[in-house]
């Protein structure tokens, strides 16, 4: 039956966001460091590697269960939606090249030692994160919308949606806490996934609100 179908694969989407958001916390990390600490080098490449291990479960049983198309993209709405989500994952490749990867990836803090339980790299605002403030969750939803949608594409769409929009807002609690007051600053002036005209930052403004950060001001 659909519906549990339905409830099993949003049971398995709950369960992975609750993993990934546990691993990513502070807390957690906290606790690794005090009671592991010589595992912290690899902290990031193993949260990694499990989280795209883990991401198979949901995705395989969402795959292996398909329905009905719900909707399907055709002419001109076809080459429309398909055109958006590959503007969207070239921005996606584009952007990499303003994050350290290595960083992100984890294996920086493998060659170097790194024991710390924040990240090391200092806030920047990329040319995409001049005009929303979490612009791979935006590229993201963008691609997951321009599909077409089965039920269980759609049950996972509404689902990773609403975990990116809660998964975002706790995210900024950390980067609060992190870059403090020019993060702030920054927050009031560009929105956090859905791009308005009258809210972004040019590139001189991004150079200056930075720089007034760094001044303590």
């Amino acid at each position: 039956m659909d519906i549990v179908n339905i409830l099993i694969l949003v049971g398995l989407w709950l369960a992975y966001f609750v993993f990934h958001s546990l691993l990513a916390s502070v807390t957690v990390k906290q606790w690794v460091a005090s009671h592991y600490p010589g595992s912290m080098p690899y902290y990031r490449l193993s949260f990694n590697g499990l989280a795209v291990i883990l991401l198979l479960l949901p995705v395989w049983y969402m795959f292996t269960h398909q329905t009905e198309y719900l909707w399907q993209w055709h002419g001109l709405m076809w080459w429309l939606m398909n055109g958006l989500a590959m503007v969207a994952l070239l921005l996606f490749i584009w952007s990499l090249s303003f994050y350290d990867t290595s960083e992100f990836l984890g294996t920086r803090q493998i060659k170097m030692r790194i024991t710390a339980v924040h990240d090391q790299e200092t806030m920047h605002i990329s040319p995409l994160h001049r005009f929303v403030r979490h612009p791979w969750y935006t590229l993201g939803l963008v691609v997951l919308w321009t599909r077409n949608m089965d039920l269980m594409l759609l049950v996972s769409a509404i689902t990773i949606s609403l975990y990116l929009i809660i998964g975002s807002m706790l995210e900024e609690k950390k980067l609060v806490a992190y870059h403090g007051k020019v993060y702030e600053r920054y927050r009031r002036k560009v929105p956090g996934l859905i791009p308005l005209p009258w809210r972004f930052l040019s590139k001189s403004q991004a150079k200056a609100l930075l720089k007034k950060g760094t001044e303590g001001i």
